[in-house]
């Protein structure tokens, strides 16, 4: 597996608290990263870096590809639930549909899905018309889901994809993770690392610092090194 992600060095200050300290990692084509740690311990900070949303204090964050620095990646996000201002005037759709909006700068060869697929993917087919401040929790979250598959990326990070999910749609989740993983490189964010641990090839625990544990079926913190 070739890198496609290399962090170095990283350190994140915020009033002058350290949200992350000192952070490494490549992460490489294939890779199925799962991502725990505790509220506040610097998760969603660490992938909004990784997808240069935001700049580090210090520290690099390069994309590579076939082995050289390239300045995009074709990268799919699902952003935590209350990061999405449901006030916005747009609909199941519309959001979805958001997804291939930049898609000219698809590098994977990988033709996007069809917004109708995708809306009967996430089981959204009732309310594709729907404004999003009329959906509930979990119905917001699947559609930000079908936003994040549709344009079929190279790169998929999920933070938090469970929350506000009923226990059908969470394992329907699974399907879909399960489906895409053998040719998406997958970060994903969870508190819920039951399933996801049997998934994931490398694990990882962000709290401040960052920890690689030790790949096996069972997710044990205390395997980490």
């Amino acid at each position: 597996m070739s890198p496609i992600i290399q962090l170095s060095g990283i350190n994140m200050l915020r009033e002058n608290k350290a949200i992350l300290s000192d952070v490494s990692l490549t992460i490489n084509r294939g890779d199925f990263i799962a991502v725990t740690g505790p509220n506040g311990g610097g998760k969603t900070t660490l992938l909004r870096i990784i997808l240069r949303l935001l700049d580090p204090t210090s520290g690099t964050v390069t994309y590579l590809r076939d082995g050289h620095p390239c300045q995009r990646l074709h990268i799919g996000y699902l952003p935590q639930k209350n990061m999405i201002d449901s006030r916005f005037p747009i609909s199941v759709k519309e959001v979805i549909s958001s997804g291939l909006l930049g898609n000219g700068n698809n590098t994977s060869g990988k033709q996007p899905h069809d917004v109708e697929e995708v809306i009967k993917l996430v089981e959204l087919q009732a309310h594709a018309s729907a404004p999003i401040g009329t959906l509930s929790g979990g119905q917001l979250q699947r559609t930000l889901l079908g936003r994040a598959l549709i344009s079929r990326p190279e790169i998929l990070i999920l933070d938090e994809p469970l929350s506000y999910i009923d226990k059908h749609f969470e394992e329907h989740i699974y399907r879909i993770i399960s489906d895409i993983a053998p040719h998406t490189t997958i970060i994903l964010v969870s508190h819920e690392m039951s399933v996801i641990s049997t998934m994931a090839n490398r694990h990882i625990i962000v709290d401040h610092t960052l920890h690689e544990c030790i790949a096996h079926r069972h997710f044990v913190p205390t395997d980490c090194r």
